[in-house]
């Protein structure tokens, strides 16, 4: 299979490795991407956090919260940045998360037809298309989640002008002041730090499976790793999968506001719990951000990197 300058340019975007790491990743996968991202990811070339996406579509997101155990977060997507710091576009996003706190929807075409709450004569869908027009670019409702908490409460938190946007569900038979304000710490921290998981107990075997293999593979080829005893090398690919859990499972962080940079998120909610007398945990989180998994059309770019390969 001929491979083009354009998929040498996404895979470097997907993984960051180098252009011709990423050619001859893709000459060695017959141009299958995914293939191509485990190619760089075995042989240490690509970070497994950046696989998933890019970011690069215009847009915001914006919360919208319904008493204390109820919000919704959702992604409208933009042509250009300058629309998406437009106050009509903005008050039009509002609108929309205002619409997703109130429903029922479990996926996104449901969501676009219901009625409309700014104008029931019209549904989400045609609502858009009018503001498609008003605005003169394309707009995306993209993405939308609804989070009840049935036994605590929600925090929620806004990074970046709508950048990125967080729902965490707490589990707490005290809701105060002080406790929301932990909770907020711990929406920020989950803005701040992507995590995946909540907990090691929420990650899947089939992820750490997948995980130990890649390890496997890039120990295999670090020459100090050389000749050592399987017991080694099995110790050597645990100590790091586990190092990699820590930093995707929220409550394994370190807590960014922590003073001694070494208590964990578990152990500063244990900590608020002591001084609230509440029994407090996160149950769940969702975290938007604008544009991730989407890839932003750049023809000069493309031509860059095909001038620099000389194809």
């Amino acid at each position: 299979m001929a491979i083009t300058a354009a998929m040498v340019k996404e895979l470097r975007e997907m993984t960051g490795a180098g252009m011709m790491d990423c050619k001859k990743a893709l000459s060695e996968t017959n141009g299958n991407m995914d293939e191509a991202v485990e190619y760089l990811r075995k042989n240490g070339q690509a970070k497994a956090e950046k696989k998933a996406g890019r970011i690069a579509a215009e847009g915001i997101c914006r919360i919208a919260v319904k008493g204390v155990d109820t919000a919704a977060v959702v992604e409208v997507n933009s042509e250009t940045d300058f629309v998406a710091k437009n106050e009509d576009f903005q008050k039009y996003v509002e609108a929309v998360a205002a619409q997703a706190v109130e429903s029922d929807a479990a996926e996104i075409d449901a969501f676009l037809a219901e009625r409309w709450i700014g104008d029931p004569t019209k549904t989400v869908k045609e609502a858009l298309v009018e503001k498609v027009a008003v605005i003169g670019e394309n707009l995306n409702i993209r993405r939308f989640a609804k989070v009840v908490a049935r036994d605590g409460f929600v925090a929620t938190y806004v990074h970046g002008g709508g950048r990125i946007g967080v729902i965490v569900e707490a589990v707490s038979d005290v809701v105060n002041d002080a406790v929301k304000e932990a909770m907020t710490n711990i929406a920020m921290q989950v803005a701040a730090l992507n995590p995946k998981y909540v907990s090691t107990a929420d990650v899947s075997e089939e992820y750490k499976a997948h995980e130990k293999e890649i390890i496997a593979a890039q120990i295999a080829q670090d020459p100090k790793m050389a000749g050592k005893p399987e017991k080694v090398v099995e110790g050597a690919i645990m100590g790091r999968l586990n190092k990699e859990l820590k930093e995707v499972c929220l409550l394994d962080q370190i807590y960014v506001k922590a003073e001694d940079g070494k208590q964990t998120v578990s152990q500063y909610i244990a900590q608020v719990a002591r001084e609230t007398g509440a029994k407090l945990s996160v149950k769940s989180f969702v975290r938007f951000e604008t544009g991730e998994g989407i890839e932003k059309k750049s023809e000069d770019f493309a031509a860059e990197v095909a001038k620099q390969m000389g194809m």
